[in-house]
């Protein structure tokens, strides 16, 4: 099978949908499939370009068997709602010669659209009708929804409206459509989409990988830190959407407690303004992005690992980095409202608590921190449902089979189209 993907994020960058836009082309390849993938230059979490990749040109590079063409973007330093949608566009019109004419050279088997970014979902549809190709959308997000929840496209309701109204009829016009919640899909099903086109693959961890282990790592030394303190762990982008302020409000009212501490470990625009408001807090320590090889090591760093979410976008995505948490064996402390995906994934897993409530963070880390034994339960929970539900082999052969599917159905309806009719039914006729 011949893939041909779009999707603004790939390796190198280590976290969000760059990790399994990678994970699922490599793992394709590894199942002795062709993939092809138009993308960006890497830039995210720091919203920066590295110096390497900074070009005003395209780039061809193969990486792990994947054939990659690095369209040129502009990543805005600090991305605000207007400026984003500037970043997404720039890829679509980058992004749309190559791609449209791989998709006529290379005649790929299925078409493959990953959001984000939404904008340049339109050239999968495009390239599926000029290849006569099957198109499938991925949403990882939904891009419009979240941008409105958070105010980052103001808050006109004819606006949403009419962005919401763009959304359903692209979304349609795909052969089928994929997301990586129970949740996300029934917000799917409420704009409009078929269920029978609809299909639920969740992000997923390598569960050998990422198990398990010892607290008393080489990062946790570097910190300083002894086996005998308790480390409340986030790691990930630090961005407006994560909440990340809340935690260090938390980490304001623990700080009288010696052995408590809080890391947080990452890149984003909303980094140096936490670095600001720590600063005098003996308890709150700061790291970079791991490279992907120290990321099992980093999440057995943690005692206690920290979920913080804004309530309004709490249903339009869920973390990857949960996957993580989970397969770590460690507990987490999510803020989240009951009957959310996110309520839903860690329940017996971790500990919730009201979007917003600092003092209920904090509450709940001074219980999981007095508690071994509850630790050591939630995370065994934790650890079992990410080897049943989150596994990356058994996911990626689930997406697998389902290209595949799709590719055949569209064949066979060619075919029975192309077919001459049967003599006695001309007659008929």
């Amino acid at each position: 099978m011949r893939v041909l993907a779009i999707g603004i994020n790939y390796a190198p960058d280590l976290i969000g949908v760059a990790k399994y836009n990678t994970e699922l082309c490599e793992g394709l390849v590894a199942r002795g499939h062709t993939v092809r993938m138009v993308t960006a230059p890497p830039y995210y979490p720091d919203w920066t370009i590295p110096a390497s990749y900074r070009s005003l040109w395209y780039r061809d590079e193969q990486l792990n068997g994947v054939d990659l063409v690095r369209a040129p973007i502009y990543v805005p330093k600090q991305p605000s709602g207007v400026k984003r949608l500037a970043h997404h566009a720039s890829f679509l019109a980058s992004a749309s010669g190559p791609f449209l004419m791989a998709a006529l050279r290379w005649r790929p088997d299925l078409i493959l659209a990953v959001a984000p970014s939404l904008l340049s979902a339109p050239l999968a549809t495009l390239a599926a009708r000029l290849s006569n190709a099957p198109c499938w959308l991925h949403v990882q997000d939904l891009e419009i929804d979240a941008a409105f929840e958070l105010g980052l496209l103001g808050s006109k309701a004819r606006a949403r409206s009419f962005m919401l109204g763009f959304e359903r009829r692209l979304m349609n016009a795909f052969d089928h459509v994929s997301t990586i919640s129970p949740q996300m899909l029934s917000c799917l099903k409420q704009k409009g989409l078929a269920p029978d086109k609809l299909s639920e693959f969740r992000n997923w961890i390598d569960t050998d990988s990422i198990a398990p282990g010892h607290s008393q790592t080489a990062l946790r030394s570097e910190l300083g830190l002894s086996a005998a303190d308790i480390v409340a762990l986030y790691s990930g982008a630090m961005s407006n959407k994560q909440g990340l302020d809340l935690v260090v409000e938390m980490a304001s009212t623990l700080r009288n407690r010696s052995a408590l501490h809080v890391v947080l470990c990452g890149n984003g625009p909303m980094k140096p303004q936490l670095r600001q408001m720590a600063t005098g807090l003996p308890n709150v320590h700061f790291l970079d992005l791991q490279p992907a090889e120290r990321l099992g090591e980093l999440l057995n760093t943690a005692d206690i690992h920290l979920l913080p979410q804004k309530s309004q976008v709490s249903d339009l995505v869920l973390p990857s980095k949960l996957a993580g948490m989970l397969a770590s064996g460690r507990p987490i402390v999510a803020m989240a409202t009951p009957g959310t995906g996110i309520a839903d994934e860690i329940e017996g897993a971790g500990l919730l608590v009201p979007p917003g409530d600092v003092s209920a963070l904090a509450s709940a880390v001074i219980t999981l921190a007095e508690n071994e034994g509850m630790r050591a339960s939630l995370g065994e929970t934790g650890r079992l449902r990410a080897r049943q539900k989150w596994e990356r082999t058994a996911v990626i052969r689930a997406i697998e089979r389902e290209f595949l599917a799709l590719t055949q159905r569209k064949s066979a309806n060619a075919s029975s189209r192309s077919r001459p009719a049967h003599p006695l039914q001309s007659a008929d006729r």
